[in-house]
């Protein structure tokens, strides 16, 4: 079974990303299960390098990377929000809307946050 998540929100401020990349994760754990996730608008931020939070706090860069499916990022949004490809963790990468499409078309669930 193929899950898509698309998460928007922030990384930090709410609790939809850090609750949307809790649900990735127990889903990819299950056998059978294959996981993607697209992040758009200010969700791009949760898969920036380098995140220095509070001790005892979630790294939602950490929580990308636990996921363990295939993670994309919208172009257009890192763009905006003068994110580069660099400054990305490992197993994230820059994509696009057609990609997105593409993604959603072959998936047999879609999850949005």
């Amino acid at each position: 079974m193929q899950t898509l998540f698309i998460l928007n929100d922030a990384p930090y401020g709410s609790e939809r990303s850090f609750n949307a990349l809790r649900l990735a994760r127990a889903l990819a754990k299950r056998e059978g299960e294959s996981v993607r996730v697209f992040l758009m608008g200010d969700a791009v931020a949760c898969a920036k390098a380098g995140q220095k939070v509070p001790e005892g706090y979630y790294n939602a860069g950490d929580m990308v990377r636990m996921v363990g499916g295939e993670v994309a990022l919208c172009g257009t949004c890192l763009d905006a929000r003068g994110i580069q490809s660099s400054e990305l963790i490992e197993g994230a990468r820059r994509s696009t809307l057609s990609e997105l499409a593409a993604w959603t078309a072959e998936a047999d669930k879609v999850v949005v946050f």
